[in-house]
């Protein structure tokens, strides 16, 4: 089943709470927190104490996405605030296995991230780890970026693998995902689905939300 995971990124800060519940009303499933720490990405936004008063607003998940520099030291704090799913990169991360196993012990679901220029092949040993693997279909740091079309035969690959080794993981795609692009996003494998200006850009995110559910929804059974 394909869900839609509003990003808040692209959200009114000032009302996020209503922004949240609007999405959640038009069929988001998870919210998708990005979490910037202006080193490891050219941005920084938020971190626990937001996650904290989010888990107060909301009891959809918490997909905590972590472009972060030594995100160990802080998987802690996060499944203190609430955090549902932790994601880290495999760029970030030296000892990835180790990262994967923190996030579960601390009761969270594990999933690995994959920047536009990072082969698929370089996760397949720790695939049975995670619960999902996000692909970055733009460099990560900023929204309303433009989809890299490239991230689609990664994306068709990664369904491959996950075929041919029996797993269940789910994929996570991140990044320019639009009424435009939903469709072959869906097409190539993906099933969960992260939006943040496709959902708050325009200021209707319950409308937004939940036409582009419909979209992706009807890509799947196409």
């Amino acid at each position: 089943m394909v869900e839609l995971l509003p990003s808040i990124l692209s959200a009114d800060f000032a009302h996020l709470a209503d922004e949240v519940a609007a999405a959640e009303r038009g069929g988001g499933t998870a919210i998708h927190v990005d979490v910037m720490d202006g080193h490891f990405v050219p941005n920084i936004t938020l971190g626990p104490p937001v996650v904290k008063s989010l888990r107060k607003a909301t009891s959809l998940p918490l997909d905590c996405h972590l472009m972060i520099e030594n995100p160990n030291e802080f998987i802690s704090a996060f499944a203190d605030a609430g955090a549902n799913w932790v994601s880290v990169h495999f760029e970030a991360c030296t000892h990835l296995h180790r990262s994967l196993e923190l996030i579960a012990q601390h009761g969270m679901k594990p999933g690995v991230v994959l920047n536009p220029a990072t082969r698929i092949e370089v996760i397949r040993d720790i695939l049975p780890m995670v619960h999902h693997v996000l692909i970055m279909s733009v460099n990560p740091g900023f929204g309303g970026q433009q989809f890299i079309g490239f991230s689609l035969e990664k994306i068709r690959r990664l369904a491959h693998l996950r075929r041919e080794l029996g797993l269940a993981f789910r994929i996570e795609v991140d990044g320019g995902v639009a009424h435009d692009t939903v469709a072959q996003v869906v097409q190539a494998g993906a099933d969960l689905l992260v939006a943040g200006n496709a959902v708050f850009g325009a200021g209707h995110p319950e409308r937004d939300a939940r036409a582009l559910l419909a979209a992706a929804r009807q890509a799947a059974n196409e």
